[in-house]
């Protein structure tokens, strides 16, 4: 996430969720905001994701660390986010992955009505596929600039068992890179070229095809002058 963040530069940066996380901690902006959908400490703005309280094209930056997987209506939340950002503003995503062991741990934990990823698995959750995710954005406007997975070993609990299986993040990012736990999806707001219109007082120019004939006197000269158009 800081290296995601530290060079995108503007005036605005949100972060919407997920209050554990600094993931503005590395981006330089003057104006930098946290907002919750609950009071929590450190939450300078507590609001719903899916009605933000920002003008349109107003932030240079929207980061969702997990955001989506919270929300009651993630696809509205991204309609929100699209709707702030400026034009060539960014929004940085990570989601969980539903296609990887930790989703398969999830839907475990979920049939049998136990608690697999800790605050991430509530009830009203769900796993937004990788896929999926670039649908809604390209949808929207928004396209993806850089896409990354991670986190390939199996959730466990212990240190000594997540040191023996560290050689499954070389052969994950290797051999089944789409399979890992985690993805990271950085997209730009495009804004699509514009057509320019003539004022509706511009007439187009007739051109008749019958002659007229105009006549000119000067009586103070005694000059008269006629022609033919």
């Amino acid at each position: 996430m800081d290296q995601a963040v530290a060079d995108i530069f503007g005036f605005h940066a949100l972060q919407l969720g997920v209050p554990e996380l600094d993931a503005l901690a590395a981006n330089r902006m003057p104006h930098r905001w946290l907002a919750t959908q609950a009071a929590v400490p450190g939450a300078a703005i507590v609001t719903d994701f899916s009605a933000l309280p920002f003008p349109a094209s107003s932030l240079d930056l929207v980061v969702l660390p997990h955001a989506l997987e919270l929300g009651t209506d993630p696809h509205t939340t991204l309609r929100e986010v699209e709707r702030v950002l400026v034009p060539q503003g960014r929004v940085v995503i990570c989601g969980l992955n539903p296609a990887s062991l930790w989703g398969l741990r999830r839907r475990r934990a979920q049939l049998y009505h136990r608690p697999g990823l800790g605050p991430l698995c509530l009830p009203e959750g769900e796993f937004i596929g990788n896929w999926r995710l670039r649908d809604w954005l390209r949808l929207l406007g928004l396209e993806v600039e850089v896409g990354r997975f991670g986190c390939y070993r199996p959730m466990f609990g212990s240190e000594k068992w997540l040191q023996r299986f560290e050689w499954m993040e070389r052969a994950g990012e290797r051999w089944w890179p789409i399979l890992g736990a985690v993805y990271f999806l950085v997209a730009v707001k495009r804004v699509r070229g514009m057509t320019l219109l003539s004022p509706s007082w511009k007439g187009t120019r007739v051109t008749s095809s019958a002659p007229v004939s105009i006549s000119n006197r000067s009586a103070s000269m005694g000059v008269s002058v006629q022609s033919d158009e």
